[in-house]
């Protein structure tokens, strides 16, 4: 279901319709209103330069966090295999132990 919502961006209304919540949606337009203008603050920059730099401020964010959560995950996944070969040696050292104990008794 997608909503539709009206939003205030540096002193200018937009429709944003999407399939996130409203609430989420508000919470993305702040983001970019409050980066727009920070950036306008200074008296340097236009309505649309300040979007093209929020825009890639808030994409060279985006773009290491996702480098972040790849070296994460890559991490994981070694602590992962790291587990399942520990699992492994410590069902073969039981399996030992059962054999020589069966030895012993025999």
């Amino acid at each position: 279901m997608e909503n539709c919502i009206k939003v205030t961006i540096c002193g200018e209304e937009y429709t944003l319709m999407a399939e996130e919540s409203p609430s989420y949606m508000q919470k993305v337009a702040a983001l970019v209103d409050t980066r727009m203008n920070t950036i306008m603050a200074s008296g340097r920059f236009s309505r649309l330069d300040a979007a093209i730099l929020a825009a890639t401020n808030i994409a060279d964010e985006l773009l290491k966090q996702q480098n972040s959560t790849e070296n994460l995950r890559s991490q994981l996944k070694g602590y992962l295999d790291e587990a399942n070969k520990a699992k492994s040696e410590l069902s073969e050292c039981r399996r030992e132990l059962v054999k020589l104990k069966q030895q012993k008794k025999g």
